[in-house]
């Protein structure tokens, strides 16, 4: 499975970004999917996920209630809309799939894609 993150931009401190993650080569529709990010000089960080059905989201603190993550099965496609943005929500922000359950740590997902680059400007 190949993992293409897209939607990464600059954007205003409050503004909103829509990222997409693509999945190519297989399916993703039976696997928990989520959203990582890491800033630089800082470890990765678990940002949101979703089951495999889109039932169950789950978010780490930082960004509950102002990060949706959201999935179209038919479409092979993950999306994490970023509201309320912060600047210290910069980083690159990367997809990963191959989780079951409600996954929150990296090593539980199989496949990762390439990251896109989130900038927050004061």
């Amino acid at each position: 499975v190949q993992l293409q993150a897209s939607g990464g931009g600059l954007v205003q401190a409050g503004g909103s970004l829509r990222l997409s993650c693509v999945a190519s080569g297989g399916t993703v529709s039976i696997y928990a999917t989520a959203w990582f990010r890491q800033a630089p000089g800082k470890e990765r960080e678990f940002v949101a996920g979703i089951t495999w059905s889109g039932a169950s989201a789950y978010y780490g603190d930082s960004v509950n209630g102002r990060f949706t993550i959201s999935r179209d099965n038919a479409k092979n496609t993950v999306y994490l809309q970023l509201n309320s943005l912060k600047p210290e929500d910069t980083a690159v922000y990367y997809c990963a799939t191959g989780a079951t359950g409600w996954a929150r740590n990296g090593p539980e997902y199989k496949y990762w894609g390439q990251g896109t680059l989130v900038t927050v400007s004061s």
